[in-house]
């Protein structure tokens, strides 16, 4: 057993190492939000002084119908693009889990786009819907369909934005396909044996020892859409008509276009709000529907 002074000592080396991140932790996360949980009960633009208000701009906000707006097309686009994500990466996990020829270069190929950051990739899609020049409507011309102008048009703005969301599916296929890989081979033999086909052994074996990766998938692709930001502000700055104006995008006008501050934290920490609950709501139903290997969670 170690004596006290040598406890202390390896203490003392714990705190100084780990002082980095503390120190940062402190100073460029937890100050800040912890500051604009205050401005959020405060009438602030910069240059005045904070003045509390309250509830003020809590109460303003649900008047607001750019508030409603940006929260509609959120979760419009949500519902679309986090299903179809999912889906189309765990089926590229599937396919690329095969024993087929050049297995290694189809997952880094599937892989790569996702490295590209998000003002490049969105600048690659401005390019992709030009409406003259664009590779899109040049495939949509070969089978006789009238150019589309994508992102002048609200009709279709908001599906450019969720195509262009499939771009970045390399990532959760990489983590479908870890999940697949880590299913033991003895199952799906057993199951073969049974006679059980391919649909049925993927419902009955594979995807009930998915279904912890599948929850984390859902939890960090509705995470991420609902912070979407980097599209609407290269691309559509919100239009055409306010179709794609997302809430986080209305944080930033409001924060650094109409320099509202105060109203900018209210917004900011509904929206956390809303985040936790969702996640919340979700991890508890997932005891009824995720497999875990040690037992269900109560």
């Amino acid at each position: 057993m170690k004596s006290t002074r040598e406890s202390r000592r390896e203490g003392r080396l714990f705190y100084f190492f780990v002082s980095p991140w503390l120190i940062g932790f402190i100073v460029f996360a937890l100050i800040p939000v912890l500051a604009s949980l205050y401005y959020s009960f405060t009438e602030y633009d910069i240059i005045h002084a904070p003045e509390f208000i309250g509830f003020g701009n809590y109460t303003e906000l649900f008047r607001d119908e750019q508030f409603w707006n940006s929260i509609n097309v959120t979760l419009k686009y949500t519902f679309i693009s986090v299903p179809l994500t999912l889906l189309l990466s765990l089926i590229f996990a599937i396919l690329i889990n095969q024993k087929i020829p050049f297995r290694g270069l189809f997952r880094t190929a599937m892989y790569f786009p996702s490295m590209i950051s998000g003002v490049s990739m969105a600048l690659l899609w401005f390019w992709v819907f030009n409406p003259q020049a664009g590779l899109f409507n040049y495939g949509l011309s070969i089978f006789g369909i009238d150019p589309i102008h994508w992102f002048l048009d609200e009709k279709y703005a908001m599906w450019a934005l969720i195509i262009m969301s499939f771009w970045g599916l390399g990532g959760g296929m990489l983590i479908f396909l870890a999940g697949l890989q880590g299913i033991p081979a003895h199952l799906l033999e057993a199951a073969k044996l049974d006679g059980a086909g391919r649909l049925r052994t993927f419902w009955n074996v594979t995807f009930p020892l998915l279904s912890p990766v599948f929850l984390f998938q859902l939890i960090i692709g509705l995470i991420d859409s609902f912070q979407v930001f980097t599209q609407a502000y290269t691309i559509t700055q919100g239009g055409p008509n306010y179709s794609t104006w997302f809430y986080v995008y209305n944080i930033y006008i409001n924060a650094f276009k109409n320099f509202r501050y105060g109203y900018a934290s209210a917004m900011s920490w509904i929206l956390l709000i809303a985040v936790t609950a969702i996640t919340f709501i979700i991890m508890k139903l997932s005891n009824r529907y995720v497999y875990y290997e040690g037992g269900r969670e109560r």
